[in-house]
């Protein structure tokens, strides 16, 4: 008899485990290419997935893969356009359409409230890169910001255009970035990040151009004297889906995966601007001056580089969005 039980126990659990597996109607990959599960990004995205799984009562089931578990930046990219990667929190390179370059337009946007207006479904950038998305076969949901660029530097720092001239800035080796900041002023030199620091130590470059302030407090702190907040580009990753994926399912559970993915970009745009002003309070702790500029000091500087870039990045982003841009932003 004791012997039946443990049998029957054994069956039963098994039976329950197997009803357990098999209650996930629909099985989905959700990945970032920035972030390992600790990270911001990474919490994130598994944040999104349990909020997907718990919304669809079992019925939607989520594996999450974060930083190099798929591969590379670009492997896991070619995996997503591909439908083997279903959403990701990305930060997608210009190599499959060169319109997705819109995203490093300089002063687009000069405020939070003015960065979420544009960014959230509604909004007039979000339904630019819908557009540009949906062409390689993906959904846009919304932003997930980092914060405003800024100049770092040592010995000199900028609040102007003039002040700019004579002062060499790192940039990222990458359109339009060089060209923002000379058009600000500076004297640049495109370095991968890599070399930065030694590039600073050594007197290469005066400083760093392009980071948000956490990036700068973070690894060049020692070798730092001003952060200069020039807000030239909003930096951030995208909340994304396959649209073959998203398109063959329910309505409910698009619904569900869309209102989720818009929960985790508002939660994303409070964290970020609180992360932020903690990173400067930080920075100014350290010995770094802060300077953020008024929008007296900003608006001679967005004006001309508005006015060289912006026709500069109209044969990769196209006319018309860069027509828009500017029907928005002026």
């Amino acid at each position: 008899m004791e012997m039946l039980k443990k049998v029957f126990s054994a069956v039963a659990a098994g039976a329950i485990l197997a009803a357990t597996g098999a209650a996930a109607e629909i099985e989905l990959k959700f990945a970032t290419d920035s972030g390992d599960r600790n990270s911001p990004s990474g919490m994130a995205l598994a944040e999104w997935a349990k909020a997907v799984e718990e919304g669809s009562d079992g019925e939607i089931g989520v594996k999450v893969f974060y930083q190099n578990e798929l591969g590379g930046q670009l492997e896991v990219f070619d995996l997503f356009v591909a439908g083997d990667v279903d959403a990701m929190i990305s930060w997608p390179s210009t190599s499959y359409d060169k319109r997705i370059g819109i995203l490093n337009t300089p002063y687009m946007v000069t405020s939070w409230e003015e960065a979420l207006e544009a960014y959230k479904p509604g909004g007039w950038a979000n339904g630019v890169l819908n557009t540009v998305f949906n062409d390689i076969g993906l959904k846009y949901f919304g932003a997930w910001p980092e914060g405003f660029s800024g100049v770092a530097t040592r010995g000199s720092y900028a609040t102007d255009l003039a002040g700019a001239q004579g002062v060499k800035v790192r940039t990222p080796p990458l359109f339009p970035f060089p060209q923002i900041l000379e058009s600000m002023g500076y004297q640049t030199a495109a370095i991968d990040w890599g070399e930065v620091y030694t590039s600073i130590q050594t007197g290469v470059v005066d400083g760093d151009a392009g980071n948000v302030i956490y990036w700068d407090y973070e690894y060049f702190r020692d070798v730092l004297d001003y952060y200069v907040r020039t807000k030239h580009t909003f930096v951030t990753g995208n909340l994304l889906v396959n649209l073959e994926t998203y398109e063959g399912l329910s309505d409910e559970h698009k619904k569900l995966i869309e209102e989720a993915a818009i929960a985790t970009m508002e939660a994303r745009f409070t964290a970020a601007k609180e992360d932020d002003d903690r990173y400067v309070q930080l920075a100014v702790e350290s010995g770094m001056e802060y300077f953020e500029l008024t929008d007296e000091q900003l608006a001679p500087i967005a004006a001309k580089v508005r006015e060289e870039v912006w026709p500069q990045m109209e044969p990769d982003v196209g006319k018309d969005i860069m027509d828009l841009i500017r029907a928005e932003v002026n």
